[in-house]
C-alpha cells in the first residue's frame, strides 16, 4: 500500500534478515521495499522473498546499501558490529531511521552509532524481544530493593554454538540494568571470568557466565543469592521470531520520531 512503512533489510540472508521479511510480510502497516547482501554473494539479483521463503516479493537483492536506503523508510539491521557501523553512517546521510540488533560492538563502534542518532531516529537493543525487554525493566527494580550487602548477582546466559561474541549483548544488558539499578556502573562491579584461586567474592560484585552449545537460541537468568534464599529471573527464546517481531515492532515505532537513540524500552513504554 501507498501509505504503507518501507522497509529494507541489510544481510538479508542471514537468519534474521530473513525472519525479518517474513514477519514485515504478516504485519499491516508496513512492506519490504529493499533487500541487501554484501558485494559478490550469491543471492545477488535474487529476489529477497524467494530466498526468506515467503514466495517473490518484486524486491531484488542488491550489493549497494546505500543506494538501497534512498527508496526505505526504515532499515533493520542483524548483521556483525563493523557492517553496522558503516550501515549506520549510510542511513544517516539519506535521513533512514533504523533498528539495530547488532551486539558485540566496541566503544568506538558505540560512538559511531550514537553520532548517527543525532540526525536520524535509531533503535539499538541488545535484544529486541517483548520479554527480555520486561527482564531489563524487572533486573534493575529488584536489583535496586536487594542490596549488595544482602544479594549477590549472577547473570547466567546461554546460546547456540554460533555465537560469537561472549557474554552476550542481552547478557550485558542485563548486567547494565542491574548495575544502574543499584547506581553504579557496571564496568566498577563487572566480572566476566572466574579461574583459579579467586578469593572470596567481594560484595557488590556483578558476575557472568557464559554457556555455547548445540542450537540453543538464547537463555538468560539473573541470580539474586542471598543468605537461604535465591531469587532468579529468567527469560528463554523458544524461536528466533520473537526477535524479528520486536524488530518489526520498533521499526514501525521509529515512524515520524525525532532523531534519536532509542531503546526496546522506550518502544515498548517500559520506561515511563
Amino acid at each position: 500500500m501507498a501509505d504503507d512503512l518501507k522497509v529494507g533489510v541489510v544481510g538479508c540472508t542471514g537468519r534474521m534478515g530473513q525472519m525479518v521479511i517474513e514477519q514485515v510480510g504478516v504485519t499491516e502497516g508496513c512492506v519490504i521495499a529493499g533487500a541487501s547482501e554484501q558485494p559478490g554473494h550469491a543471492s545477488i539479483g535474487e529476489d529477497a522473498g524467494v530466498i526468506a521463503g515467503v514466495g517473490a516479493l518484486g524486491v531484488s537483492v542488491v550489493d549497494d546499501p546505500a543506494a538501497m536506503m534512498a527508496g526505505v523508510d526504515v532499515v533493520v539491521d542483524f548483521t556483525v558490529p563493523a557492517a553496522t557501523v558503516q550501515h549506520a553512517e549510510m542511513a544517516a546521510a539519506a535521513g533512514v531511521a533504523m533498528v539495530i540488533g547488532t551486539t558485540g560492538l566496541n566503544d568506538e563502534q558505540a560512538k559511531a552509532i550514537d553520532a548517527a542518532a543525532t540526525k536520524v531516529a535509531i533503535v539499538w537493543a541488545p535484544n529486541m524481544s517483548v520479554g527480555v525487554t520486561l527482564l531489563l525493566a524487572l533486573t534493575e527494580q529488584v536489583a535496586g530493593i536487594l542490596g549488595p550487602q544482602d544479594y549477590d548477582i549472577e547473570v547466567v546466559e546461554m546460546h547456540h554454538r554460533h555465537k560469537i561474541d561472549a557474554p552476550s549483548g542481552t547478557a550485558l544488558g542485563l548486567g547494565k540494568a542491574a548495575a544502574a539499578g543499584r547506581g553504579v556502573p557496571l564496568d566498577s562491579v563487572y566480572q566476566a571470568v572466574r579461574d583459579g584461586h579467586t578469593g572470596a567474592r567481594p560484595d557488590g560484585q556483578i558476575g557472568f557466565a557464559t554457556l555455547r552449545g548445540g542450537d540453543v537460541v538464547g537463555e538468560h537468568t539473573v541470580i539474586f543469592a542471598g543468605e537461604g534464599e535465591r531469587v532468579e529471573l529468567s527469560h528463554k527464546a523458544g524461536s528466533r521470531k520473537v526477535f524479528a517481531s520486536g524488530a518489526v515492532r520498533a521499526a514501525l515505532w521509529t515512524q515520524d520520531r525525532a532523531a534519536g537513540l532509542y531503546s526496546m524500552k522506550t518502544v515498548l513504554g517500559f520506561d515511563g
